[in-house]
């Protein structure tokens, strides 16, 4: 039996390329559903010529055309949806569709967070965990063959300033540790993320369930984030903790949208639903359990290529200074009348 024919919606933005350059790197049949609009779009039209290059097959269509969504299923085994959280419900008429195309062996809808029904945040996150929940109630109502992936926080996301609100860069001297600092939270990259995601798409082991990844070495409390990129930097940073009531506080204080990267901050690192909760067999698998071969980028080594970045940066910063001063030098023995420089 041939491996799966799989369909990626979505596979113009980052973790859709991820997940369709994963899909062809294991050899299935790979196939793209693309808008007109995408080919006008320079950085889209570039991806989807990799991709092409690559194997994969472009279909032009829309989750809006439904026509041209169930012609495009009726190519395929498998609908990997990789559309991103603002358009989460953009998903029923794709399920609609598949319904209508009567052929699909799994659909694995665009989740991709944490499993929205494991979240204690009442209505904090403005219907955001909601949504995706409506979504696959949806699915199993409907009773279409599914996996969801809860991959918990994307590296890329508040990692890079080691969970500093509003840096883009990890601390150097001073650091905000919220809650307790003990609570866990959960980092994955994309690329594994879709490299653990497409080998669970002919796995029957994960048919109806939730496949959580939690990477042994990216699962790490503030604290330990702390204790880690302290060891890096080789020096002691100043801790500032902002208990659960001071975050809450700002939380509230701070108008939507703007307040979402507190929200994930709270749900994850006080709340701790990442981590706080094991995981079933009834209805879920653990990723890295069910593929140990599946390698993978841990958070030491996330902060390495930090460390390299600020390092490269550094040296930049002192040739510009250095080019700036000879520069300076030169042009004052020049009004000086220095002969040598005529």
């Amino acid at each position: 039996m041939g491996k799966s024919r799989v369909l990626i919606i979505g596979a113009t933005g980052n973790l859709g390329h991820q997940l369709a350059k994963a899909s062809l790197q294991s050899s299935h049949p790979t196939f793209a559903l693309v808008r007109d609009s995408a080919f006008s779009h320079p950085h889209k039209r570039h991806v989807l010529q990799t991709l092409s290059d690559a194997g994969a097959t472009l279909l032009k269509g829309s989750i809006e055309d439904e026509s041209s969504l169930v012609e495009a299923m009726k190519q395929v085994d498998v609908v990997i949806c990789a559309v991103s959280s603002k358009q989460v419900l953009d998903q029923k008429p794709v399920i609609k569709a598949i319904k209508l195309a009567g052929c699909i062996k799994k659909f694995i809808p665009s989740e991709f967070g944490l499993d929205p029904e494991k979240t204690q945040m009442s209505d904090l996150d403005h219907g955001f965990y909601s949504r995706k929940a409506e979504i696959r109630h949806l699915i199993e109502a409907e009773g279409i063959p599914y996996t969801c992936i809860s991959c918990n926080f994307f590296m890329n996301y508040l990692l890079p300033s080691l969970v500093q609100l509003g840096a883009k860069t990890p601390p150097m001297d001073k650091v905000t540790i919220f809650g307790n600092g003990n609570v866990k939270g959960v980092f994955v990259k994309q690329s594994d993320i879709a490299a653990f995601t497409i080998s669970a798409v002919d796995d029957p082991r994960t048919l109806n369930k939730v496949v959580y990844l939690r990477p042994p070495g990216n699962v790490y409390s503030m604290n330990e984030l702390v204790e880690l990129w302290e060891s890096k930097i080789g020096k002691k940073l100043e801790k500032v903790y902002v208990t659960e009531e001071e975050l809450l506080k700002k939380i509230k204080e701070t108008p939507f949208p703007d307040n979402m990267d507190m929200v994930f901050i709270y749900s994850a690192f006080v709340k701790g639903d990442q981590t706080y909760f094991d995981i079933e067999a009834s209805g879920g698998v653990d990723g890295t359990q069910l593929y140990p071969h599946q390698k993978y980028t841990t958070i030491s080594e996330y902060l390495d290529t930090l460390l390299e970045e600020k390092a490269e940066g550094q040296m930049d910063c002192k040739w510009i200074l250095f080019r700036a001063v000879v520069i300076f030098e030169v042009e004052e023995r020049f009004r000086n009348g220095d002969r040598c420089l005529q």
